[in-house]
């Protein structure tokens, strides 16, 4: 079921996710190397992103670069879920936005994730090799 939620971009539409929630997924087939959309939002400091993790519980938010992050609370991006098997990945655009790639290509109705890459997200993660080694340890 497509939720109806403002997503501006001709290859997303947001539905129920497998992976947690809400989520973004491709509406046509997408090759590898396409820049899906630009990651766009409130531009930050580190000290207001922690205190926006810490106070207001905001984890819809993307490193830009040493001293700055990208809140993208506000719009869609915020259901693009974590995979450790990712569909894309995530680059610098310039100094006050970055860009959504596609590491492999998508098929329409596939799931688009990316690796969040921080060490908490993985005691979470419940994909196969997550789960594994949650096991192990």
């Amino acid at each position: 079921m497509t939720i109806t939620e403002n997503c501006p971009n001709e290859f997303i539409e947001i539905k129920e996710s497998p992976v947690h929630g809400k989520g973004l997924f491709a509406k046509k087939d997408i090759p590898e190397g396409t820049e899906i959309c630009v990651i766009q939002g409130e531009l930050i400091d580190e000290a207001e992103c922690v205190r926006r993790e810490d106070d207001e519980n905001n984890n819809y938010i993307f490193w830009h670069s040493d001293e700055n992050y990208i809140d993208v609370d506000k719009n869609f991006l915020r259901y693009l879920n974590h995979d450790c098997d990712p569909k894309c990945y995530v680059e610098e655009n310039d100094d006050y936005s970055l860009l959504l790639i596609a590491e492999k290509d998508i098929r329409a109705g596939e799931e688009i994730t990316i690796d969040y890459d921080y060490d908490e997200i993985y005691e979470y993660c419940n994909c196969a090799q997550c789960r594994e080694k949650r096991k192990v340890v």
